[in-house]
């Protein structure tokens, strides 16, 4: 299925007005919402019913060299953790699929991308002794995707890493250092590292942006929170660090900024995946790293001003000085 920008909008207003007095709990009797952690008032169908939007597991992974799919400024999340080669995971198949559950190494990792808040975060998936799997539940809070776990079904919130009911309600999933950047940036960067190849048994137009327009649109989509501060546009992105966050906008005037602890630096050439019908042609945004005094990459996000303020709502804005 594709979306355009007007379908996107036009379910919005339908959807918004279906969830009022459905029950998001049903369908989930595995789940234990007696623990639940935030009010579950505030959760509505995306739109797609449970794993109607099938994570992946196990990706294969090829030779960065032997890609040939992938167009320059094409957006891939990077995850370079040491004793490893580095890997990139193309939004182009983040956009359709969401999480990946992978290994790398010894160590169990989850690959999200939420496209209707642009986070795109990297967590270790192993919580209490356990290794976890992680599927897309189909719902939805402040537009953000609600995962679910395989083993207990306990619902987590990607933005914040966080379960809000269940068994795992509280739990912290522990953040990974992970970045956005262009194809071409990761391979000449990492002409060593491997690059998820396109999956197979899915009917997908891999390449293609279900969201066309949608990052430069006035309102998120089933989004009924408050707008961002300062006169922000709730579509606008932010570099987050912990409870901070620094526009987008100031960081691409400004190239490079050290405060709070931190380095980020911006540079151009990464195309936007919420912009254009092709991934490849989407408008510049540029890309960012995030590191600390020693240099080291720290996890992070850049995700949509909107979707910092209602899970941070009282987080610091950090704006030009």
């Amino acid at each position: 299925m594709r979306w355009s920008l007007g379908l996107i909008l036009g379910l919005s207003l339908g959807l918004s007005a279906a969830a009022q007095g459905i029950d998001p709990t049903a369908g989930w009797p595995n789940t234990d919402f007696s623990t639940a952690t935030v009010d579950l008032s505030e959760v509505h169908s995306g739109g797609v019913p449970r794993d109607g939007i099938p994570a992946l597991d196990a990706p294969r992974m090829i030779p960065a060299g032997e890609e040939t799919a992938l167009e320059g400024a094409e957006p891939v999340l990077t995850v370079a953790l040491d004793g490893a080669p580095a890997r990139a995971y193309p939004l182009r198949y983040l956009t359709w699929h969401e999480i990946v559950n992978d290994m790398v190494g010894d160590l169990p990792i989850a690959v999200t991308y939420c496209p209707l808040c642009n986070s795109a975060m990297v967590f270790d998936r192993r919580v209490a002794g356990e290794v976890l799997s992680f599927g897309v539940s189909g719902n939805l809070r402040h537009s953000d995707m609600i995962m679910f776990d395989r083993q207990t079904e306990s619902w987590w919130q990607q933005a914040i890493g966080e379960g809000i009911a269940g068994v795992h309600a509280g739990a912290e999933l522990a953040q990974l250092p992970g970045w956005l950047e262009s194809w071409d940036s990761f391979r000449q960067a990492y002409p060593e590292g491997l690059v998820m190849a396109e999956p197979r048994g899915y009917r997908r137009p891999y390449g293609r942006n279900p969201y066309v327009g949608y990052d430069s649109s006035g309102w998120p989509f089933l989004y009924s929170g408050e707008q961002p501060p300062h006169g922000i546009d709730p579509l606008a992105r932010v570099v987050r660090v912990g409870d901070q966050a620094w526009p987008l906008e100031r960081l691409a005037t400004e190239g490079s900024v050290a405060e709070a602890g931190v380095t980020i630096t911006w540079a151009a050439g990464t195309a936007s995946a919420l912009d254009a019908a092709r991934l490849a042609e989407g408008r510049d945004v540029g890309q960012i790293r995030v590191r600390d005094g020693a240099g080291r990459d720290i996890p992070h996000d850049v995700m949509f001003a909107f979707a910092f303020h209602a899970f941070w709502p009282e987080g610091i804005w950090m704006l030009r000085r």
